[in-house]
């Protein structure tokens, strides 16, 4: 009998997942209750595959021996929680698309970095010849992929929804960034239940694999106190502690995997500033040399690598003020990053839809670099009510008042820095329409 699939969502990885279930001769039918966009529409009807947006027809999913669920669907979700009450099993596209291709699959994760990682990381590679895919948030969607061209290795950027979701899927490299409080709406605001999720990361891995992770990282380390890990561990840290295989020295970076594996290079000729990129360059210049990469290709790919679009992003330099587009910042600990960068001093933009932030954590850099705050967003109390006794705050609702207000009091010399802590979705479609219109509006200053 053929193998009856419903998909929810009709995104990349919706879409994916429904192009590789075609593929592989099952029954597919994609539910979506928003809008498919064009692109969507014409690969689904490209497949054959039926598909329906604006509404789900509950008869139809639960008639599905499987459920392949988009990792923007909370597990909480009306339609999910009728799919569960029948016992239909509910799975990730990664988890899908792993059943159907034997490549290597370097995962990262982490509340911030993952995707600096896994572009450097991905970049290493190519630049050695590898026959690599990047999926996951990044890239094509995996399913879709595997469901098309071959690839030796796959570098996949996982979120906490991703992971969710998946049971049988392995990494054969496992990249831990960091943990800090993210997404605790999604997880009943218990940061137990966001940890658990990060590890999911390292299930079914065996004394084969690897599992990369920040060694200072306080949450990690105690989540590590109370678990086994069969697989090889190789930490990380800013500086040379017992075990650690990436650390830096009189001002190098060094890599020791083992008695074998082992080179340096000065941290200067690092393309990314900022300590949280160095971290970034050690967890990819690990995975690379995990896979046998020449050791003057990972270094003249950790010194080329150029910034990912809408992370510490230079737009321009209008009378004398810089103005940097890090709308992926969407949590405190991926602004406390960027302000640890900042060698100037900060007007800086904050708010969005807030995720029950601490803005507490930035306290101190606030204190320290910054000059005045614009907020953005449709209820900016919270942020209003924390910093306003410590810095002028300016109440904004719109990107462009935001970056009109930021020119008004931006001094000469000092850098107006879009880093929201918050995500996107109260003005903006996401974080990266939110930077493109940010970028937008300060490209405007010049008319």
């Amino acid at each position: 009998m053929t193998r009856r699939i419903a998909v929810l969502g009709g995104g990349e990885s919706g879409v994916g997942a429904a192009v590789l279930a075609k593929v592989k001769g099952m029954d597919v039918w994609l539910s979506d209750a928003g809008t498919i966009s064009d692109k969507y529409k014409a690969r689904l009807n490209e497949y054959g595959i039926a598909w329906e947006e604006g509404a789900h027809t509950v008869e139809k999913i639960l008639s599905a021996d499987e459920v392949i669920k988009s990792p923007g669907i909370p597990l909480d979700a009306p339609i999910i929680l009728k799919v569960k009450a029948k016992n239909i099993p509910v799975i990730s596209e990664i988890e899908f698309a792993g059943r159907y291709t034997d490549a290597k699959m370097v995962c990262i994760t982490g509340s911030n970095g993952k995707t600096t990682t896994t572009m450097l990381t991905y970049h290493i590679l190519k630049d050695a010849g590898i026959n690599v895919g990047l999926a996951g948030n990044v890239g094509m969607s995996l399913a879709y992929q595997v469901a098309t061209v071959r690839h030796d290795v796959y570098v996949i950027e996982l979120s906490s929804f991703q992971l969710d979701n998946m049971y049988e899927f392995k990494a054969n490299i496992a990249v831990l960034m960091n943990i800090t409080p993210d997404h605790l709406d999604r997880y009943d605001y218990k940061m137990q239940n966001y940890v658990n999720a990060k590890f999911r990361i390292l299930q079914n891995q065996t004394k084969e694999d690897s599992f990369i992770f920040w060694e200072d990282d306080p949450i990690i380390a105690e989540q590590l106190k109370h678990m086994e890990v069969e697989s090889k561990k190789l930490p990380f840290s800013e500086f040379h502690e017992e075990g650690a295989c990436a650390y830096t020295e009189n001002d190098l970076l060094k890599f020791e995997i083992d008695e074998t594996n082992k080179f340096e290079m000065p941290v200067k000729n690092l393309s990314l500033p900022g300590m949280h990129n160095l971290y970034n360059s050690m967890a990819a210049g690990l995975s690379a040399s995990l896979l046998d990469i020449k050791k003057d290709v990972i270094r003249k790919a950790l010194s080329d690598f150029e910034a990912v679009e809408h992370r510490l992003e230079y737009v321009d330099t209008i009378n004398d003020v810089r103005y940097i587009n890090d709308s992926k910042a969407t949590n405190v600990n991926s602004c406390w990053y960027a302000l640890e960068s900042m060698k100037t001093p900060v007007v800086l933009i904050l708010g969005g839809k807030d995720k029950g932030n601490d803005y507490s954590e930035i306290e101190k850099f606030v204190d320290e670099k910054v000059s005045a705050i614009v907020c953005m967003g449709k209820d900016n109390q919270k942020i209003i009510d924390f910093f306003g006794k410590k810095v002028p705050v300016y109440d904004t609702h719109s990107v462009t008042d935001a970056v009109n207000q930021c020119a008004a009091v931006a001094k000469p010399g000092e850098t107006v820095l879009l880093s929201p802590c918050c995500a996107s979705f109260d003005l903006f479609k996401s974080y990266e329409d939110r930077g493109e219109k940010f970028k937008a509006a300060v490209k405007d200053l010049k008319k």
